[in-house]
């Protein structure tokens, strides 16, 4: 059996120094794409930063790891890219200054693995690219899956403030780091300090929900998320407050420590299917501390088919109870995957 708490040590000090690269690429978001002449520039620098610097650490700290990570070489390998690979070497020798651009490269295609294995890393180098690109959420997700079960799971959140009062579209000055071994419960890590327990309770009866939310509201007609909690307000003591707007992963997060109430996420088109780095982290950490997660017909996540969630329909992340009643709701709106 892996040692769960080693890796769990590897993957934080992972998670928190590609969280204060992918910091300092997005603070000079205008220098780099003065560099690199492109406006999405900075996400796609910080992205091959940050699954280069974990890459690293994992190879530090383990010896050779299988990682299926998000990204791969090729972009930057072309001539035409000799800018971005300039820059992409640049942030990761803020960390690890004996890295040429030869060995960054290499780096990033540590995450070409498969998932053909009984344990496998698997990483989203930053998820929310969105809200990285306005200065906002972003999350750096990696977890380690053994037999199609994410068991040790660290995620940073460098813009998100622990303190639930301050703003959520400013970057936070110090962020957060959730950790988590399945069964063990889940951490919360501010700067420097030791963790401390993230642990949620259900909500009674009458209590309002607040669900996680994107920062862009839909411009259509009424989604099957604001359908099914009219359903639960129609049918229970329950009343929606505002709901808490941010992107990426750190949605688990935000349920999991209990700044929000659930975190949907419904199929939006056919045949779409969710990639495992996308949830793998943030699913477990959410589970860790305390809520159910499931996809929108009540099953759990399976890991354990290749880079997609092939067996799964959505996610339903909320405490025990809530979750209960999205499921209920959904099964009686009839709510199906497109």
């Amino acid at each position: 059996m892996a040692d769960y708490a080693r890796f769990l040590e590897a993957a934080r000090e992972a998670v928190t120094l590609s969280s204060g690269v992918c910091r300092q690429v997005q603070a000079a978001l205008d220098e780099v794409r003065a560099i690199t002449k492109d406006d999405k520039s900075p996400v796609t620098v910080a992205d091959f930063a940050s699954q280069a610097v974990v890459a690293r650490v994992l190879r530090d700290r383990l010896g050779e790891v299988i990682l299926v990570g998000e990204e791969d070489s090729k972009f930057l390998r072309e001539p035409e890219h000799g800018a971005h690979l300039e820059a992409v070497t640049a942030a990761v020798r803020e960390v690890f200054d004996d890295l040429d651009a030869d060995a960054v490269l290499d780096l990033i295609d540590v995450g070409a693995g498969d998932t053909h294995h009984a344990g496998f890393w698997t990483l989203d180098p930053i998820d929310g690219t969105k809200g990285f690109l306005r200065g906002q959420q972003y999350a750096v997700a990696l977890a380690y899956v053994e037999r199609g079960t994410p068991v040790v799971g660290a995620m940073g959140c460098p813009n998100l403030p622990a303190d639930f009062g301050r703003p959520l579209d400013t970057p936070d000055p110090e962020g957060t780091v959730y950790i988590a071994i399945k069964g063990d419960g889940a951490g919360e890590i501010v700067g420097d300090a030791s963790p401390t327990t993230v642990r949620r309770t259900d909500l009674g009866p009458s209590d309002p929900i607040g669900v996680c939310a994107s920062v862009e509201k839909a411009h259509t007609n009424v989604s099957d998320e604001d359908r099914i909690l009219e359903h639960v307000v129609a049918t229970t003591e329950h009343a929606v407050r505002e709901p808490v707007r941010l992107d990426s992963q750190c949605k688990y997060a935000v349920t999991g420590r209990g700044q929000a109430d659930a975190y949907l996420r419904l199929p939006t088109r056919p045949g779409y299917v969710e990639r495992i780095w996308d949830h793998a982290a943030g699913a477990l950490i959410a589970a860790e501390a305390g809520c159910a997660v499931t996809d929108i017909f009540g099953n759990a996540l399976d890991f354990g088919h290749g880079r997609g969630l092939e067996k799964n329909k959505g996610v339903v992340c909320a405490p025990p109870r809530i979750h209960g009643l999205m499921i209920g709701a959904i099964e009686s709106l009839g709510i199906r995957p497109a």
